[in-house]
């Protein structure tokens, strides 16, 4: 009897060993005929074992350059420039890349992506595939090693100490077999997850396809610069000044003191040019507290590396940041940089937390300075206040539910907009195209105010739906709200009713924020428009009839030097 448990000990165990190295054998060859980043090490062994046993294994298909291999749900439904329509699909991951890789690659090459970044969407949908075998084998190896560690026990209560040895063995092998497929499956992972960083948002379905900000939408505008020539009584002929012309007017403009400490792309505003700009800030803030349903927050001017990819300026946009040197200062550890927006701070205070349904949406507002180094830019805008490396903005982010993002969204864009109207300022709504629309955006509307001195709209806000992109990125999360309990009765043998009994249903399952953001407004470029579409004839400002109260009652802003755009300095 002894002798038969040892045999059928025996045969279970070499059966166990087989299927194991099966199993690894499956899963690793196709790994290393594809090239991946695995190690040597822990395929050689497998490989060595493998030649006392036969197997036989169809590699799996994957897609590396046409997507023609891969297994997808296929749409002929497309949208604006032929890019095929999002369907179920919120923001990428390998998981919908692998299962929509037509999907993404169309959305990528609507925004005109390089290469480079299509090549990297095409890998991640291969390795994704990888990563699910890899998995596959890892949950083998385990199983196999409680199977064996199982049988150690049983064979010892038995007195079969040659099957426990076996057993042991096995246990051991497939304990390694699941280290090893477990440091591969981390190195494989890093390297999908450094992929996916460089790959942007999905397009709304309703962003038009176009290749820069000439293709860009316009929604509609609001007042008319006719209006405003006839409130200031331009006469015929008149050439309204740019904002830095009025502003030296003013003996406000000090630009040339503020290259010589810091540089060029840096300015400096002082008199009643400087409180006015301090106005709009004010009156923005109170604008969105009081009326709009904003929390005003204050917020680090200095973020961390992993912030900055929470919210996707990181990797791709590092260029344009000011990084701090990590001998002065680091982030937790991290390399720290100074905000490029308030968007960064705000969008982060909830980063990795679990909110309530019932909670949403959280509305954020601050007015910060923002830096940024403008890499890529030389050469444009280098006159008055636009695109400097340090500017004033008051930001708008909205943390929300997936099913109410999109008018959130329309309801955030309106709350700048209310800021442009208030002032009385002419501007006009655009819809951003395919080529032109953010990195992390899913949906955006620039709003442009009208500025006379250089007889176009710019852009004084932007207005963005992000849809889950940036809280997949930074593990932002929120419970739906439960179902009504259910109510069921009970009847006793006489047929009458019991007491009735409340079922209970279980908790949802947390499932990703949407975040919304958008300039309400930026503090430079409203200052721009104030100036140059309240300017008189003589040089003289009128200040804006809300700014009124914020500049201690003064209605008009006199020169005091000669209008012959030179500053005094």
């Amino acid at each position: 009897m002894m002798a038969e448990a040892r045999a059928s000990s025996h045969g279970r165990s070499l059966s166990s060993v087989v299927r194991l190295l099966g199993l690894s054998i499956m899963y690793f060859f196709p790994l290393v005929r594809h090239g991946s980043c695995f190690r040597t090490s822990s395929t050689t062994s497998f490989a060595a074992t493998s030649r006392r046993f036969s197997f036989s294994y169809r590699p799996r298909l994957f897609s590396t350059n046409s997507g023609s291999e891969v297994d997808v749900a296929s749409t002929t439904d497309k949208t604006h420039g032929g890019r095929l329509r999002r369907g179920d699909l919120t923001s990428p991951d390998a998981r919908s890349i692998e299962r929509k890789e037509d999907v993404i690659l169309s959305h990528l090459r609507s925004r005109r992506a390089n290469e480079a970044t299509i090549q990297s969407a095409r890998d991640v949908a291969a390795l994704n595939g990888r990563r699910v075998e890899l998995i596959m084998a890892k949950d083998a190896a385990l199983a196999e090693r409680k199977t064996a560690s199982a049988e150690v026990g049983r064979c010892m209560k038995e007195q079969n100490p040659e099957g426990a040895e076996e057993a042991k063995a096995r246990s051991s092998a497939a304990g390694a077999a699941a280290d090893a497929v477990e440091a591969d499956l981390s190195e494989l992972q890093e390297r999908i997850d450094s992929m996916l960083a460089g790959i942007p948002n999905l397009l709304d379905d309703v962003v038009p396809d176009g290749a820069d900000d000439e293709d860009n939408e316009e929604i509609y505008t609001w007042g008319s610069p006719d209006e405003i020539s006839a409130r200031m009584e331009w006469e015929d002929g008149f050439e309204p000044r740019w904002h830095d012309e009025i502003a030296a007017g003013l003996g406000g403009w000090q630009t040339d003191r503020a290259v010589r400490m810091s540089g060029s792309r840096f300015a400096a505003l002082s008199g009643p040019t400087a409180r006015l700009e301090r106005a709009l800030t004010s009156f923005f803030l109170d604008l969105h507290t009081t009326e709009h349903g904003y929390t005003e927050a204050s917020v680090p001017l200095v973020i961390s590396r992993s912030s900055l990819e929470g919210t996707g300026q990181l990797p791709k946009f590092e260029e344009d940041l000011f990084k701090i040197d990590g001998s002065s200062h680091t982030c937790n550890g991290q390399d720290a940089f100074l905000i490029p927006t308030a968007e960064v701070p705000l969008t982060n205070m909830h980063a990795d937390e679990i909110l309530e349904e019932g909670n949403l949406p959280i509305k954020y507002c601050a007015a910060t300075p923002c830096f940024r180094a403008e890499a890529g830019s030389y050469g444009r805008d280098t006159r008055g206040l636009f695109r400097l490396h340090q500017f004033s903005k008051v930001e708008l982010v909205k943390i929300t539910s997936a099913e109410t993002s999109e008018d959130e969204h329309e309801e955030l864009t309106l709350h700048a907009e209310e800021c442009l109207k208030r002032l009385k300022l002419p501007y006009r709504k655009v819809r951003l195209c395919s080529g032109d629309i953010g990195f992390s955006a899913r949906h955006c509307y620039d709003l442009e105010v009208w500025l006379p001195g250089q007889g176009q709209y710019r852009e004084v806000s932007s207005c963005s739906n992000v849809g889950d992109f940036q809280a997949r990125r930074m593990g932002l999360r929120y419970r739906p709200n439960p179902p009504h309990t259910n109510e069921s009765t009970d009847t006793n043998a006489d047929g009458k009713n019991a007491k009735k009994k409340k079922k209970k249903n279980k908790a949802p399952k947390p499932v990703l924020c949407h975040t919304i953001n958008g300039s309400g407004l930026a503090i430079g470029r409203a200052l721009i428009g104030v100036l140059e579409n309240y300017q008189r004839m003589d040089g003289s400002v009128v200040v804006p009839e809300v700014l009124v109260p914020y500049m201690g009652g003064a209605e008009v802003l006199m020169p005091t030097n000669n209008i012959d755009g030179k500053s005094s300095l």
